[in-house]
């Protein structure tokens, strides 16, 4: 989510209302909390929640409404300044609308409130886990989707360990003459792709050496269960 500017004045720029921009002021009750000792007030801000479909089922529109709130502000303090900024978010995105313009804003308490979501704390982190024995592969204790030839060409690294392997070699022992959808050494590029892909946060343990192959690193979040005789890939 971002801001964006309802004219083209600069961003630090600030324009007095006139008075002829003014409508009646509407009565508040609310009151402003006490200022801490040794600061000083010097404006404030209001969050306004409304998109565009919603401003124009009510018979206007964002730039009508920031224009009227504006001109109240003139009415009542001839001498305060405005500006003001809209902010912009993936069409979809969901949340209130508010919420969204405070975090646009860098509103601190919706940025924390933000950065500390259940769904974060409830998101452990437990690695990869590739169990060669049972042809599978858990990032962060979930099934990836590997198919059968992703989970060769992973394979096919990690029991080469540190090894750059390059693409012929994997071409030639991972197809037989007999498959019909050989690679070449172009293509292959492809399978490692979709390979990387499908390992989410974790496709850096699969490195790409620029001219020579690739490589499987593993990292300390990386585990590897072995079959308890030897892989008939590995002599």
């Amino acid at each position: 989510m971002s801001l964006a500017h309802l004219d083209t004045r600069p961003a630090a720029a600030v324009t007095p209302i006139t008075r002829s921009e003014q409508v009646a002021p509407e009565s508040s009750s609310a009151h402003l909390r006490a200022v801490p000792t040794g600061t000083e007030a010097r404006g404030f801000v209001l969050y306004v929640g409304i998109d565009e479909d919603k401003a124009a089922a009510d018979g206007t529109d964002l730039s009508e409404i920031v224009a009227q709130l504006r001109a109240l502000a003139a009415q009542l303090s001839p001498s305060s300044e405005t500006y003001a900024a809209v902010a912009l978010a993936p069409r979809g995105a969901g949340g209130r609308d508010v919420d969204v313009v405070r975090l646009a804003l860098q509103d601190p308490a919706a940025l924390a409130k933000h950065r500390h979501t259940p769904e974060d704390e409830d998101r452990a982190r437990d690695g990869v886990v590739i169990d060669l024995s049972r042809k599978r592969v858990l990032l962060d204790n979930n099934a990836a989707n590997l198919t059968y030839k992703e989970f060769e060409l992973l394979q096919y690294l990690v029991l080469r360990e540190g090894k750059t392997i390059d693409r012929a070699e994997l071409i030639a022992s991972l197809w037989s003459a007999d498959d019909s959808d050989i690679p070449n050494e172009r293509t292959i590029d492809v399978h490692v792709r979709r390979l990387r892909a499908k390992l989410g946060d974790y496709e850096d343990i699969v490195r790409t050496v620029r001219g020579a192959g690739y490589r499987f690193d593993r990292h300390a979040d990386v585990s590897v269960q072995h079959t308890s005789t030897p892989s008939p890939d590995l002599f």
